[in-house]
C-alpha cells in the first residue's frame, strides 16, 4: 500500500468511488469528472490516493479554506483491511496540516463518529441545513423607525464586504464572491443581494440565490439564503429577521417554492428565530477537530 497525491489521469476512478462512497448521503448530487477536476481547482484541494498494485483503494482530501484546515472526502473501497486504510490516509492527511488543529465534519447520526474520537478528534458543535416551504408572502417584522430595507446597489459591493468580516469577525467574504455568484448564475444580480441602511450606512445583509443544482438533479425550486450578517452594535433590533423575511418573500416572487440554509447548532438565538419563520431542521452534521501540539505535530 503506497499514499501518493492525486493525478487528474486518477479522476475516472475517484468519481467512481465518490459516488458509490456518498450515494445514500443527505443531498447528494453525484460527481461528474468536469465536476470533481472544477472543485480541486477553485478550492485548491489536496487529495491523497490509497494505491495498491495500481488499484485505487481510497482517498482523502485536504483543504485549507475561511473556516478552517478541514479533512474531506475520506472514502474506502469495501474491504478486509478498510479501516486500516482509512487510519493511514487520515495519519498522511494530518501532515499537510499548518496550524494547530484540523477538523472534519460527520452526519450526527453517523457510528462514523465514534473513529474519529478514537483517532484523537472531539465533538464540537455542529451544523444544521434547515428548510421552509414558500407559499405566502410573509408579514415584515418591525425594524426601528427610519431603517430602510432594500437592495444592494452597484458600487456598494465593498462596504457590503466589509459590513460582514466585521459581523463575523474575520474574512468570511471577499469582493470576488459576488462576481463568481454572477459567473455561476446569470440571472444573479445585486436585486438578490437584501440590505437594512441605518444611521445612513448598511448595517444588516442576507444574500438570496437559486438554489441550481439541487433544482437541477433534484427537479425543485428551492432558494437559497446566506446567514445573515449584523453590525455587531446593530444586532438585537430585528434586522436579520426582518431581511430574512423580505429575501423569502424575494424568492417566492421569483417562483420558488421552498428555501434552504446553514446555521450553526452554537446559535442559540438564530435556531429559535428561524423556526418561527417556517424553517425546520432538516439535516444535522457534527464538527470533530483535533488539536496538535508543535511536539506531537513534529512527530507525527
Amino acid at each position: 500500500m503506497k499514499i501518493r497525491f492525486f493525478t487528474e489521469k486518477d479522476a475516472s476512478n475517484v468519481v467512481k468511488l465518490l459516488n458509490e462512497h456518498y450515494r445514500d448521503s443527505y443531498e447528494f448530487i453525484p460527481y461528474t469528472e468536469e465536476g470533481l477536476l472544477s472543485e480541486i481547482r477553485e478550492r485548491k484541494l489536496q487529495v491523497l490516493i490509497a494505491e495498491e498494485v495500481d488499484a485505487i483503494k481510497g482517498l482523502i482530501a485536504y483543504a485549507s479554506g475561511p473556516w478552517g484546515e478541514e479533512i474531506e472526502w475520506l472514502s474506502v473501497q469495501p474491504q478486509f483491511n478498510s479501516r486500516k486504510v482509512e487510519d493511514l490516509l487520515v495519519q498522511e492527511v494530518e501532515k499537510l496540516v499548518k496550524g494547530d488543529k484540523v477538523f472534519t465534519v460527520v452526519d450526527a447520526d453517523s457510528p462514523e463518529i465514534q473513529k474519529w474520537i478514537q483517532r484523537g478528534y472531539k465533538v464540537e458543535g455542529g451544523l444544521y441545513h434547515m428548510t421552509a416551504e414558500l407559499d405566502v408572502p410573509k408579514p415584515l417584522p418591525l425594524v426601528p423607525e427610519k431603517a430602510i430595507l432594500r437592495s444592494l446597489r452597484r458600487g456598494e459591493e465593498q462596504e457590503m464586504v466589509d459590513l460582514v468580516n466585521k459581523a463575523y469577525g474575520w474574512e468570511r467574504l471577499r469582493l470576488e464572491s459576488i462576481k463568481r455568484w454572477k459567473e455561476r448564475d446569470p440571472a444573479f444580480s445585486e436585486e438578490w443581494i437584501h440590505v437594512a441602511e441605518f444611521d445612513g450606512k448598511l448595517v444588516s445583509v442576507v444574500v438570496s440565490r437559486i438554489n441550481r443544482e439541487y433544482n437541477e438533479y433534484f427537479g425543485g425550486k428551492r432558494g437559497y439564503l446566506g446567514p445573515a450578517a449584523t453590525l455587531p452594535e446593530y444586532q438585537h433590533r430585528g434586522f436579520a429577521s426582518a431581511l430574512t423575511c423580505k429575501a423569502m418573500n424575494f424568492l417566492l416572487d421569483k417562483g420558488m417554492n421552498s428555501v434552504a440554509l446553514y446555521t450553526s447548532e452554537t446559535n442559540k438565538a438564530s435556531v429559535p428565530l428561524l423556526k418561527k419563520l417556517g424553517f425546520k431542521i432538516s439535516h444535522h452534521w457534527k464538527f470533530l477537530y483535533k488539536y496538535f501540539s508543535e511536539k506531537s505535530k513534529t512527530n507525527s
